[in-house]
């Protein structure tokens, strides 16, 4: 639910439009005023979206002036929770939520007193990124970032960057006093006051097959970039009952906005206001011809001349130019499979928008020790992928590699990426294993720490690894055997999985507290200290719970399963086999499955109807994630998105762009939606309004020594 501001609440009948000299006031129905308010708080709801809603204590106010300004915009009530200290000495100030001009935005920040007692106040690159425009360029020394923002490409600043916490900071003081920015704490808020910028022109040019627009400014100003979901076009219902409705046609536009802190000249805004909607006007029917077979027939025998009918122009680019609450919001319509790419460029001050099908820029970046971002466009024949991938190494001193989930107290929710691993305080993640989306449960392997979260299936391929950095990847199955006091083996088909068939499953406390049948008329025997306490019957779905005990766990009985209710009855010792195939898998701590394996000792080993993979997830194009081993030893987390011009890779695309990059062993993750890279508080390779929540992942943590 998005909340209206008090502006909003308060002020139905016009919006103001400001000018740095003047204000512009306009009447507006109530209707329109709630869609200009809910737009100039799209930001925001997205922004908290992905982070609790908890209002914390406030604190003590501490002031920090960077440059004298006056009138310093105060925040917002705080809404997210304060995170826990940075481990760095001289931290004196810290949050994770930054107020732009009185825009509160999730952004990790801390301030410092060094030795020569001057303060710095840092900010996580992925804020600055995101919230203020800044291009993160090519760097291998991790405390050194250069940058472009209004700036030469040539000779770029270089921000001091330090690694805590799961964030990378980078010293924004001195680049605060030279953009004329005013800074200060209140709480868990890092205020900042940036003057308005002028926007003095939006101008629309095509320079080789590409559409660019152009804004001018009069001064440096933040800019932000959104791209909204989908909107699927509705077609009208068929008028013959006997056939069947057509689906909505599939969208061939997609909305993006381009928010930035400045005021645009109300000319502007006057030439990008669509037009009021036309009201058809419904003709009077004419009275019906009494010679109108005559004229039907003279008609067929005199046919009028072919009339070729001109296509429908495209919809313009720039959708609409709005002021909301001093920004300046440029609406665009983009053909599917373009996307805006904006950069600036410095003397006159401008903002490029290239609307082009290939926006990913390249860069490798050393971000923190022993962990590389890289992103480029990797040719496979004539098709060109976008692949942004982390390579890690898994030696490095404090570096582990763990499954993360959604609930730490039970294996049913998802999240979108992004919220879990901030919350486990991952310093990078990836998307892992398949799940029920309906019920949210695990539909693969999961072992943590030694211990079975959940069982795997169908002899999926799966990826398993120490913290040594040894690693094994294979088609995984777990054999589980519960034998009885005469010696009697009974398979246990699952373990703690969403994944249902007839036979016998077991629950264990990773699975929670308590356990609700899956199906109908499931039997369920409680066994506490390998003892058999209690067998019921458990009626239909939905309809009665049991506890799983702490010293113990569940077996359900499904379909023919319940046959073998009788050869357990209560009271009876029983005791748990448990193995792999292949062995090695064992030898390892931690274990996810996904699927296919892509890759075997560096040969493709494809085989997803062996995996049990439907032909439609086998033939389907699609954005996909990766994990594999390197040549040198790494670890490689990796994102596919969309070919350019077209869709995402097969899976034997896949498989071939894996090969390629130097993968020795290979396996295909979850995709499509869930498909999320993560890296110091932001998605690398989508917005996070595109992508789906998730029920597991592979996090990263690093804690330098």
């Amino acid at each position: 639910m998005v909340k209206t501001s008090k502006f909003c609440q308060r002020n139905r009948s016009y919006v103001v439009v400001g000018n740095i000299s003047r204000l512009v006031k306009f009447l507006a129905s109530p209707m329109v005023l709630s869609v200009l308010c809910l737009t100039a708080l799209g930001d925001s709801a997205i922004a908290y979206s992905d982070v609790p809603q908890k209002l914390i204590t406030s604190e003590k106010q501490t002031k920090t002036k960077i440059t004298q300004s006056p009138n310093l915009t105060q925040p917002k009530p705080t809404l997210i929770p304060k995170p826990p200290a940075p481990p760095l000495q001289g931290v004196i100030y810290y949050g994770n939520q930054i107020s732009l001009n009185g825009r509160i935005l999730p952004g990790a920040w801390l301030q410092r007193r060094l030795k020569a007692g001057q303060l710095t106040t840092y900010i996580s690159d992925a804020a600055i990124k995101q919230f203020i425009g800044v291009d993160l360029l090519n760097s291998n020394i991790p405390t050194k970032q250069p940058i472009q923002w209004y700036s030469s490409a040539t000779k770029p600043p270089i921000l001091v960057s330090t690694f805590a916490g799961g964030y990378r900071y980078l010293d924004m003081t001195n680049f605060a006093k030279t953009s004329g920015w005013q800074m200060q704490v209140q709480g868990n808020t890092l205020v900042i006051s940036i003057p308005n910028a002028k926007i003095t022109d939006i101008t629309q040019t095509k320079e080789s097959l590409i559409e660019r627009i152009t804004v001018n400014l009069d001064r440096p100003t933040p800019w932000q970039v959104n791209q909204e979901p989908l909107v699927k076009q509705n077609q009208p219902l068929s008028d013959d009952p006997s056939n069947p409705v057509p689906k909505p046609a599939a969208p061939t536009t997609r909305d993006w906005t381009i928010t930035l802190n400045g005021i645009a000249d109300p000319v502007l805004i006057q030439r990008y206001t669509p037009p009021p909607s036309p009201v058809e006007n419904i003709p009077t029917p004419a009275p019906f011809p009494e010679n109108i077979l005559k004229q039907m027939d003279q008609g067929q025998q005199n046919p009028p001349p072919s009339l070729e009918v001109p296509p429908p122009p495209p919809p313009p680019l720039i959708k609409q130019v709005q002021v909301v609450n001093n920004q300046t919001i440029i609406r665009l319509q983009v053909p599917v499979g373009l996307a805006p790419l904006v950069s600036t460029v410095p003397n006159p001050n401008r903002l490029h928008i290239d609307v082009r099908s290939d926006t990913l820029l390249p860069r490798a970046i050393t971000w923190a020790s022993g962990l590389n971002w890289r992103q480029q466009y990797v040719n496979l024949g004539q098709e060109r992928f976008p692949v942004v991938w982390l390579e890690i190494n898994p030696r490095t001193v404090g570096l582990k590699i763990k499954p993360i989930l959604t609930n730490s107290n039970t294996l049913e929710g998802t999240a979108p990426l992004l919220q879990t691993a901030q919350q486990q305080l991952a310093v990078a993640a990836i998307n892992g294993g398949y799940f029920n989306r309906n019920n949210r449960l695990p539909l693969g392997a999961i072992r943590r720490d030694g211990q079975w979260l959940s069982s795997p299936i169908l002899n999926r391929g799966a990826i398993a690894w120490n913290d040594s950095g040894q690693f094994y990847m294979g088609r995984l199955a777990l054999l589980e055997n519960l034998i009885t006091p005469n010696n009697q083996k009974l398979p246990i088909l699952t373990l703690n999985s969403g994944y249902v068939q007839s036979g016998i499953a077991r629950y264990t406390p990773a699975w929670g507290a308590n356990y609700s049948p899956l199906t109908d008329n499931e039997i369920i025997l409680t066994v506490q200290k390998n003892q058999i306490i209690n067998q019921l019957p458990a009626g239909k779905v939905d309809q009665s719970t049991f506890p799983i005990p702490v010293d113990g766990y569940l077996l359900t009985l499904r379909g023919n399963g319940t046959n073998m209710a009788s050869l357990l009855p209560v009271g009876s010792s029983v005791r748990i086999e448990s193995s792999t195939t292949p062995a090695e898998f064992s030898n390892y701590p931690h274990i996810l499955g996904a699927g296919p394996l892509l890759v075997q000792n560096r040969q493709i080993v494809l085989n997803a109807k062996g995996e049990q993979f439907s032909n439609a997830f086998i033939v389907q194009k699609a954005i996909r994630s990766a994990i594999c081993k390197t040549t040198t030893g790494n670890l490689m987390i990796a994102a596919v998105h969309s070919r350019v011009g077209g869709a995402g890779p097969t899976l034997a695309e896949h498989a071939q762009l894996m090969q390629q990059m130097g993968c020795v062993d290979a396996l295909n993750l979850d995709g499509g939606s869930s498909t999320s890279l993560y890296l110091g508080g932001q998605l690398l390779d989508r917005f996070p309004n595109t992508a789906a929540r998730v029920h597991n992942g592979i996090g990263i943590f690093l804690q330098p020594r």
